[in-house]
């Protein structure tokens, strides 16, 4: 089971196995190799550490900077390849397949590329105030982007990046209407009943909080690596309306913070560099990147 710990009695079992293996192995007696005091129930995918329980599961996890993953690729040598591997392998092939085939349908992802396209683009936003900038061939933001131009419904569709820094998350989403408020954007992730289950858990201390302690931000690009600010956008607004004036390098990234924890986020009226020291003061763990002024844009 990826992304967290398997039985031990089962090593190597994967989720969605249509059920039990033959020939396969009793489980010997292992003890946990985090607290070295209970019998080892689980079994890292991606280490293989026995563990006991969730709690030595999470530590061993922050100690070996593990992310509980199984590596597909790993090296299996032929005396230890067994059928548990080759059901692996086939199925690891049967996801490339599918990711091909997605693909290959994603007729964004078969837009032109050339400078007029891009040209095409720039001048589009350039109308609504924008001022688009793109990366050179081969920047990951440059290959990744989605964003396109329907002519017929004379609308923007964004590529767009989610950043929830107090939950360490981040999603993207493709095909975003331009017209669609940052509050309809946000709200299959901060809605306490609505948002998918598996990210309200992960954005816990988010949907737990109230909608207006959210505070929405986006770096000024243009500006001196050390001098790092940011606007503050209106969640009341269209993502188009939130985008005039500014500057967009690829597609916009949103930075989704808390009010009560923005002090931890930014230092008002600093530089970067200068935040930097107060928040390690502070005991702050974000990065430079993330520090600035919020400028209102209201």
């Amino acid at each position: 089971m990826e992304g967290g710990a398997e039985q031990a009695g089962s090593p190597g079992s994967e989720a969605g196995s249509p059920g039990p293996v033959r020939g396969k192995r009793k489980m010997s007696l292992q003890r946990c190799e985090t607290c070295s005091g209970e019998e080892a129930k689980y079994r890292c995918p991606r280490c293989m550490k026995y563990s006991c329980s969730l709690a030595c599961v999470k530590k061993h996890k922050t100690a070996l900077s593990c992310n509980g993953i199984r590596d597909k690729a790993a090296f299996v040598s032929i005396n230890e390849f067994s059928e548990l591997n080759l059901l692996s392998d086939y199925r690891f092939l049967e996801d490339v397949g599918r990711m091909t085939d997605g693909a290959a349908r994603d007729v964004s992802l078969h837009r032109p590329t050339t400078n007029k396209f891009i040209n095409y683009l720039k001048n589009r936003a350039r109308k609504h105030n924008i001022q688009l900038k793109t990366l050179p061939i081969g920047f990951t933001r440059r290959r990744e982007n989605s964003t396109t131009f329907n002519k017929k419904e004379q609308r923007f569709y964004w590529h767009l990046k989610l950043i929830f820094p107090h939950s360490c998350a981040e999603y993207t989403i493709k095909r975003v209407p331009d017209d669609k408020t940052l509050g309809e954007i946000l709200k299959p992730y901060l809605d306490p009943e609505e948002s998918d289950p598996v990210i309200r858990q992960r954005l816990k201390i988010y949907t737990m909080s109230p909608q207006s302690d959210v505070q929405i931000l986006m770096k000024i690009e243009n500006r001196q690596h050390n001098s790092v600010r940011y606007d503050e956008l209106d969640a009341r607004k269209s993502l188009l309306d939130n985008l005039k004036d500014k500057v967009v390098i690829e597609y916009p990234s949103l930075l989704v913070v808390l009010k009560k924890l923005k002090n931890d986020m930014v230092v008002f009226g600093q530089d970067a560099s200068e935040s930097t020291e107060d928040l390690d003061s502070d005991n702050s763990s974000l990065s430079s990147e993330e520090e600035g002024e919020i400028r209102d844009s209201s």
